[in-house]
């Protein structure tokens, strides 16, 4: 039970962290209405593929973006037709491995751990999340 609590505080702090990355880039983009917006700045040229925007590097890739903060935690997220922000197994490991502290953790144990967090999250399609609103 303990890893699976040690996963419920990696998805918590990936939401937190994107919450955070939200807000910063809103106020060094104010024309900023949701993170998702990134995609189409880029896909318009008013900013780059990739960059560096207040205290977060970003790279635009495909339907998402990775963002790096300074201490190197990585955030990345997809987003979805209606703009609203997706995550995988995947990337909630790839931004515990990149904690200043990593923490490696299971797939089976993400995977409960984001089942104990509903309604907070929402699986919008197999193996998809995202933070309900």
């Amino acid at each position: 039970m303990e890893r699976v609590g040690a996963a419920r505080d990696l998805v918590l702090g990936y939401v937190r962290a994107l919450n955070a990355i939200d807000e910063a880039m809103r106020v060094a983009i104010p024309s900023l209405e949701r993170l998702a917006d990134v995609l189409g700045l880029a896909r318009s040229r008013r900013i780059s593929r990739s960059g560096h925007i207040g205290t977060y590097s970003y790279t635009v890739h495909g339907a998402g973006c990775r963002f790096v903060s300074g201490n190197g935690t990585e955030v990345d997220v997809d987003f979805e037709a209606d703009r609203s922000e997706v995550f995988d197994l995947w990337r909630l490991r790839w931004y515990g491995l990149s904690l200043p502290d990593p923490l490696d953790v299971t797939d089976k144990d993400l995977r409960s751990a984001v089942r104990s967090l509903q309604p907070l999250l929402a699986e919008v399609r197999p193996g998809w999340f995202s933070v309900a609103s």
